[in-house]
């Protein structure tokens, strides 16, 4: 039984029945409506934490879906899940195809930079400053990108930019 069908939860039912209506009403071929079917129960996977699931999902949607600004988001979602796994590589990996086929989606700029803080927290505390001082420069970069995209989102983003002096470079 498809995940969609499964849902136990009242949001979850409720997106499910509206995506339904949408997909029955909104004329798509049939090869996008079934990428989307899969990529909703990609999300459905993934937010019960049913990763390998998610990713089984969201490949599947990207062997159906040709529409690039579409494929940012399946593509996008990948990185979340790889970034919850701690796979941090392939997080970027994924966010940078996002951003290729998508240059206006902030979320996955702001994650990127969010890897880029993480690794600079991680050089601190192996005693490597100016490795640490790289990675926070780049993650600078990517959250201004992000801000500029989305102003009134990213506030500790654009606070830890203002504390350290990196915002507006």
């Amino acid at each position: 039984m498809p995940r969609s069908q499964r849902n136990d939860n009242f949001i979850d039912k409720t997106f499910t029945i509206v995506a339904d209506i949408l997909l029955r009403i909104i004329p798509m071929a049939p090869g996008e409506k079934e990428a989307f079917t899969y990529y909703r129960d990609g999300m459905s996977a993934q937010s019960e934490g049913e990763y390998a699931e998610a990713l089984q999902n969201y490949y599947e949607a990207m062997r159906l879906e040709t529409d690039p600004y579409d494929r940012s988001y399946i593509l996008y979602n990948i990185g979340l899940v790889h970034t919850s796994n701690g796979e941090h590589t392939k997080a970027l990996e994924y966010y940078f195809e996002a951003l290729e086929r998508n240059p206006s989606l902030p979320q996955a700029l702001n994650n990127t930079a969010l890897i880029c803080h993480y690794r600079g927290e991680q050089a601190i505390q192996q005693g490597d400053p100016e490795t640490a001082e790289a990675w926070f420069d780049q993650a600078a970069e990517y959250w201004e990108q992000a801000i500029a995209l989305a102003p009134g989102n990213y506030i500790e983003a654009q606070n830890w930019l203002k504390i350290t002096g990196r915002f507006g470079e």
